[in-house]
């Protein structure tokens, strides 16, 4: 299977990007062919574009800036991403990912008569999120877990509904021990080995 894992955590000796290396291992020694999307590595401007908002509802959508991004989603059949939770949601730079790549006519289409919003990824048969929080997971359930939401019910739908998911967080991570630490390496190492 051909996955694309996008991470994005500006820091190259963290333990997110410890998250990103263990991914795509894990990925690689069950033999998926493996796209890696470093955002933060390769430049990648999160700010959705005047000429991009201009045509979001006025087709086709300019994406021509972010054309590479594009055909690897396009090519997908699964999407990893590796991230921090950094007040209760994505960092900045993915966001801004999601915002300028996955217009409408790539990730979904407008059915403007309907209200509704029709999905386009349907290529993609699993969807994966490996996330750390700083809080304790009791917090992250009491505010409602705002950032799980926004991924697996507002952007997993845009990949239709046979896709399988999963969703890996390690909670309470800047008190998290070293030894709790490489559990969750090993479990995220193990989980990217058994996507089929």
């Amino acid at each position: 299977m051909r996955v694309q894992v996008v991470h994005a955590h500006p820091l190259k000796d963290s333990f997110g990007h410890a998250l990103f290396r263990a991914t795509v291992e894990g990925l690689l020694s069950a033999g998926h062919q493996v796209v890696e999307t470093d955002l933060y590595a390769m430049g990648f401007e999160p700010a959705l574009r005047p000429e991009e908002r201009a045509t979001y509802y006025a087709p086709p959508y300019d994406a021509g800036r972010v054309q590479d991004l594009v055909g690897a989603l396009r090519a997908a059949e699964g999407l990893v991403f590796v991230f921090p939770t950094w007040w209760f949601g994505m960092p900045a730079m993915l966001k801004g990912y999601f915002d300028r790549v996955w217009g409408p006519g790539i990730a979904f289409e407008h059915d403007q008569a309907g209200g509704r919003i029709v999905p386009l990824l349907t290529h993609v048969r699993v969807f994966g999120a490996v996330t750390t929080y700083g809080s304790p997971w009791w917090l992250t359930k009491l505010v409602g877990d705002p950032g799980r939401k926004q991924v697996m019910r507002a952007l997993k739908p845009m990949c239709g509904r046979g896709t399988r998911s999963f969703w890996l967080a390690l909670h309470d991570m800047d008190r998290a021990t070293p030894e709790k630490r490489r559990a969750f390496l090993d479990r995220v190492r193990r989980t990217a080995a058994g996507l089929a």
